[in-house]
């Protein structure tokens, strides 16, 4: 046990309510037996006035995800997952989150002010087994650590593409990755889930034992229980050519015509991908646009490239010949923000990419009128959805993402915001509500929408569960009443996208 865990309870869990205060009044009691009975069990738990209790909230890595909960249980294997699971449900009124790297973006998703948080931050292991070239990777880690731990070996594993992401909440949403065009999303490499069931069973979850929450886990999110591991296929990781490169924002045109021709011809060249980004820095006062290019096979400079890499007078470049813990490390994201994150997909139409990059530097400008200093960040970002991907998906045993009713290659677009207070972020949510909307309808009238959200991007105004399909809808809500018959992850687990929100079928 950890020795914040016996400090004074009652002084604790009143530091905790009066912490909360300004979230949400609590009653004393629910927060004083809940907590008190993890401790019971020998849980390690730590109360608002501890170190690493303060230190876990810091660690979320948006502002706006950094609730105050009655108090942190850090379990450090399944066994004691499925303990502070159990022990929260007997309890009174006990809320429950539940935390992996605590990357989502919106209040409740991973984090609870009337209950206590299950952080799985301590289970951050990853073993390489070689015998059947797997992984077996813990939930609260994160993909640094994953890939940092791998490289040494001289293997990997589709993952995150930045740094900080935690594993669970990736893989949980589909997950892309720089392997996609070559081995589908994250989801599509796993081949095993250890998983604790709101009854507390720990069971293994795979396309032999269990077809049907296989299939869901693909995608489906926080719907069924806690995985507690991830067995992922594992492969030679030759050295990676990537970087990024920015340019000045007059290369606009030249770099939406390069994405355009660049989504189409994926197929052909599966180890190269690219991501492009309008973004306003506050550190310039102005509008830059950045490039993210790479190829898994460490080809230089490759064919794909070509287009992008004509344009000239670029402002940096970082491109190289290096491995993918270092290129993970180089797109980690600023914290210390509230961040907004929005999505869309669109066909692969040069005409949508330019109304969404026209409509985001009216944006810029209704920001700075709002914000004179300049204190915020947008992104604008634009990232490959071609068929291919779904057809990896398919080959290996599918998944419940929906990529696969796409007839034409399409392109996922993420529209972000970061900004400092609460009056910042209620501006820029009407602001980013009004953004999103005019992009869709645009894409709609000049036939390109995509009904299809990223989950792992979508704001919790959206519905991404729902734009999977109404097959995969209903696959997603069987599996979940039959693995959480009570509806336990629906209701008393209410972080993540719910299926019993989704509007789909309803």
């Amino acid at each position: 046990m950890r020795p914040e865990a016996t400090i004074g309870l009652a002084a604790s869990v009143a530091f905790a309510d009066f912490t909360n205060l300004d979230q949400h009044p609590v009653d004393a009691s629910p927060a004083i037996t809940c907590c008190q009975a993890l401790t019971d069990h020998g849980l390690a738990v730590s109360y608002p006035d501890s170190a690493t209790y303060k230190e876990r909230i810091e660690s979320y890595w948006s502002v706006a995800a950094q609730l105050t909960p009655w108090c942190i249980v850090q379990p450090s294997n399944a066994q004691e997952v499925s303990a502070a699971l159990l022990t929260l449900l007997d309890g009174p009124n006990c809320g429950i989150a539940v935390r992996s790297g605590g990357h989502t973006t919106f209040a409740g998703a991973n984090n609870i002010v009337e209950g206590a948080t299950i952080d799985l931050g301590n289970m951050n292991s990853t073993t390489y087994h070689p015998k059947n070239s797997t992984a077996s990777v813990q939930p609260g880690s994160r993909w640094l650590q994953v890939y940092e731990t791998l490289d040494k070996l001289g293997v990997t594993v589709p993952g995150g593409r930045a740094g900080t992401v935690g594993v669970a909440g990736l893989i949980l949403g589909g997950g892309n990755s720089f392997y996609s065009a070559k081995k589908g999303m994250v989801c599509d490499n796993v081949v095993g889930y250890e998983m604790v069931t709101s009854t507390g069973d720990i069971i293994y979850v795979t396309n032999y034992t269990h077809a049907d929450l296989f299939k869901a886990l693909k995608g489906g999110g926080s719907n069924f229980g806690i995985v507690t591991r991830f067995d992922l296929s594992a492969f030679h990781a030759p050295k990676l050519w990537g970087g990024a490169v920015s340019y000045n924002k007059t290369a606009g045109p030249e770099l939406i015509n390069s994405m355009v021709d660049f989504v189409d011809n994926v197929e052909n060249d599966q180890a190269s991908s690219s991501i492009i980004f309008w973004t306003y820095q506050p550190a310039l006062q102005d509008t830059i646009v950045i490039a993210a290019y790479e190829n898994t096979d460490g080809v230089v400079a490759g064919p794909s490239f070509d287009k992008y890499l004509a344009i000239s007078g670029n402002l940096s470049s970082t491109m190289r010949v290096t491995n993918i813990s270092d290129l993970a490390h180089e797109l980690e994201q600023p914290t210390g923000y509230i961040d907004l994150w929005f999505t869309l997909s669109f066909k692969n139409d040069a005409r949508v990419l330019e109304h969404a990059v026209e409509t985001h530097n009216q944006l810029v400008e209704d920001l700075l009128v709002q914000s004179p200093d300049g204190d915020f960040i947008t992104q604008c970002m634009f990232q490959p959805l071609p068929t291919i991907f779904a057809e990896h998906g398919i080959a290996r045993g599918g998944n419940v993402l929906g990529l696969n009713k796409l007839t034409d290659n399409a392109v996922v677009w993420l529209a972000t915001l970061a900004v400092k207070g609460a009056e910042q972020e209620e501006f820029g949510r009407a602001k980013m509500t009004a953004w999103v909307k005019s992009v869709g309808d645009f894409a709609k009238s000049v036939g390109s929408h995509v009904e299809w959200q990223y989950l792992n991007y979508a704001d919790h105004s959206q519905d991404p569960l729902g734009s999977y399909g109404q097959e995969n809808v209903e696959l997603i809500r069987t599996a979940a009443n039959k693995y959480d018959p009570l509806g336990i992850f629906q209701s008393k687990v209410p972080g993540g996208f719910k299926i019993s929100s989704s509007h789909q079928g309803r």
